[in-house]
């Protein structure tokens, strides 16, 4: 298959220009009308068009600007996913920011202008490009952690994700400066035909600029020694937000991790020992420090950390199998993590509710629907059969032992086995706790039902029937391996 290029080709990056039209258009429509849900209802729109926009591109991969856009099946399967987080996100946030009464129809615009970040991140193979798409992404993100003005906790989150995010920043730039110097370009596919030549010639300058770049996106996916930031930012932002930054960041730092390291990078056998390293951090220190965690959505945070891990084996593995599996993973985990914040938010979105484990207790009595639904996400964040959290990481499991990383799957295990414990006690709480006052009741609109059953759906068919999903993961391989 052959990737037509184009020098400027402003069709490559049309779902990216109908976004940014909606998101400017819903900027200056909201300061003359007063109707925040239809300020919803346009975003909603917008991103649903951006998606199918991005899906009519699939199996015609083209290059433009100069090479510095790849619009590639890669790229179309990450848009999917920034698209879709963008779209339940908006669908679960409505009810919780009235509740909180923090509603602004700024967040909606917000969510996309982010949205296109991550869609440049993922079809980009310049890395300056790369890092443009970054800022786009990050800064609405800062805004979004501080959305709640009056709450002394999303003021912490927005400033402590904006420092993080600041010195991510610097580590990146700084790293692409280095690795101009080594190679006199910031192009990924020059810097692949000559690696070889390259490392000869300034290998000490490209290692450095490559380790600062891995710094960079381990801040992005929260690795941990870079993972600091994630509890508290989870914490304080309000609930909507926390499930967007939970997926759509870190989707879009593992893009970009896997474009420049499995493609560009991909002479560098050296960095495997670090990838393995950072993948055995972060798997358990992510899940240990999650076991004492009573708040749901920090312990949700270590969660994501430990995740983050498990995603980490598949890069350590590389290859198309490995590679295309940590793909799959992402989307899975799309929906079962969307789903489980989609029922915090909902009973957070209660009068004096705090996302508290204790909050849970009495939800299967009042509430069995959601109970059941709750059930169901914690039991494939841990990774039970029959669910997409299973099947994510048999597949990550399996490429990495065909690799020969044997200890390394060992301790992934083990370490799943861990997070056990601490989704399950939410599951235990909401069946068998007893509250310790009235279990206020909870409501939610049609959109959240919506997302409910979306989220468990795509939760259980992609546990079920992984075969399909699984192929087209291997389908946007083409051409990054």
């Amino acid at each position: 298959m052959d990737i037509r290029s184009a020098a400027i080709d402003f069709g490559l990056i049309t779902p990216e220009i109908v976004l940014l039209a909606v998101a400017m258009a819903v900027l200056l429509l909201g300061t003359v009308i007063k109707s925040r849900g239809l300020m919803a209802f346009l975003s909603f729109g917008g991103l649903i068009g951006g998606l199918i926009l991005a899906m009519q591109q699939w199996g015609h991969p083209e290059s433009g600007f100069y090479g510095m856009v790849l619009v590639d099946n890669f790229a179309i399967f990450f848009s999917i996913i920034f698209t879709a987080t963008g779209i339940i996100t908006i669908m679960m946030s409505r009810d919780y920011l009235v509740a909180r009464n923090i509603e602004r129809y700024e967040f909606y615009p917000l969510i996309l202008f982010s949205v296109i970040g991550m869609m440049l991140m993922a079809s980009s193979t310049d890395l300056l490009v790369i890092f443009l798409g970054l800022e786009i992404m990050s800064v609405p993100l800062y805004v979004m952690a501080g959305l709640a003005r009056r709450d002394p906790f999303s003021n912490e989150s927005g400033i402590k994700y904006f420092v993080i995010g600041a010195f991510a920043s610097g580590f990146l730039i700084y790293g692409i400066a280095l690795i101009y110097g080594a190679a006199g370009t910031t192009d990924l596919r020059r810097i692949l035909a000559d690696f070889s030549f390259l490392k000869t010639q300034s290998e000490l300058l490209l290692y450095s600029g490559a380790l600062l770049v891995l710094f960079s996106f381990a801040f992005k996916v929260a690795a941990v020694p870079f993972h600091m930031w994630v509890p508290d930012v989870y914490e304080g932002a309000p609930t909507p937000v926390t499930a967007f930054f939970s997926v759509g960041p870190k989707a879009a730092g593992f893009a970009a991790l896997l474009r420049i390291f499995i493609y560009g990078f991909s002479g560098f056998e050296e960095m495997t020992i670090i990838f393995w390293l950072l993948a055995v951090l972060t798997m358990t220190v992510g899940n240990i420090l999650a076991i004492f965690q009573n708040n749901v959505k920090r312990m949700l945070a270590y969660s994501s950390i430990a995740h983050a891990g498990y995603i980490l084996v598949a890069v350590t593995a590389g290859g198309v199998g490995a590679v295309s599996s940590a793909v799959y993973y992402l989307l899975a985990y799309m929906f079962f993590n969307l789903g489980g914040f989609a029922i915090i938010t909902i009973i957070d979105s209660r009068i004096n509710s705090a996302s508290q484990v204790e909050e849970m207790k009495g939800l299967s009595a009042r509430h069995p629907f959601l109970a059941s639904l709750l059930a169901l996400f914690m039991f494939a964040l841990a990774g039970f059969p029959p669910t997409a959290g299973f099947m994510g990481k048999f597949y990550i499991f399996s490429e990495a032992i065909s690799s020969g990383f044997i200890w390394l799957v060992i301790i992934a295990v083990l370490n799943s086995m861990i997070s056990v414990f601490y989704y399950l006690r939410v599951v235990v709480a909401a069946f068998f706790g007893k509250p310790d006052r009235e279990f206020n009741p909870v409501s939610y609109s049609p959109a959240l039902i919506v997302v409910l059953m979306v989220t468990a759906l795509g939760t259980l068919v992609l546990g079920c029937f992984p075969g399909y999903w699984l192929s087209l993961s291997q389908l946007s391989m083409f051409p990054i391996i």
